[in-house]
């Protein structure tokens, strides 16, 4: 980079932290609601996925709410959040997992740098793991491309980082 250029960073993060608090939270509001006594209904978690069962779909559904409230609440973004079909389990137990998407895989990268190129051609875009770095000459090209990139929804979380 030339001393004149200036740049940002694109990226897609997730608090772990806060994520683990939110489904905390989740499991003793679970824990404590009289109307999820005797449904066996629990939230078990990994580091960047979670999976929740239950005696029916209808507390199902209550309690991806509940961890949704939660999530919202401690500022964890809900497009980070992939869910996998419904399974069924035995005795009509129902079984959904969820994994949290860190960092920008390749086919987003490509559709995020494609939307920058035909927003403005002078700027360089490079891919680097599992973000990417933005830059140009103009500062005002690249606060235009952050106002553009928030208005677009790439379906998962973005943050920009290290503007200089």
């Amino acid at each position: 980079m030339s001393a004149q250029s200036n740049s940002f960073d694109i990226v897609s993060r997730v608090d772990l932290e806060e994520l683990s608090n939110a489904l905390n939270q989740a499991r003793k509001e679970v824990d404590a609601r009289f109307d999820f006594k005797g449904t066996s209904s629990r939230i078990e978690s990994s580091k960047d996925a979670f999976t929740i069962y239950s005696s029916d779909e209808f507390h199902l559904k209550q309690i991806v709410s509940v961890i949704e409230t939660h999530l919202s609440r401690r500022k964890v973004p809900l497009k980070a959040v992939q869910w996998s079909p419904r399974m069924k389990g035995p005795k009509g137990t129902v079984k959904l997992e969820a994994n949290v998407v860190q960092g920008v895989d390749k086919d987003k990268a490509r559709e995020i740098m494609n939307f920058i190129k035909k927003i403005d051609k002078r700027v360089s875009v490079q891919v680097q793991q599992d973000q990417l770095r933005v830059s140009s000459k103009s500062k005002d090209s690249l606060q235009s491309i952050i106002k553009a990139l928030r208005e677009k929804d790439f379906g998962i979380p973005l943050q920009f980082t290290n503007y200089r």
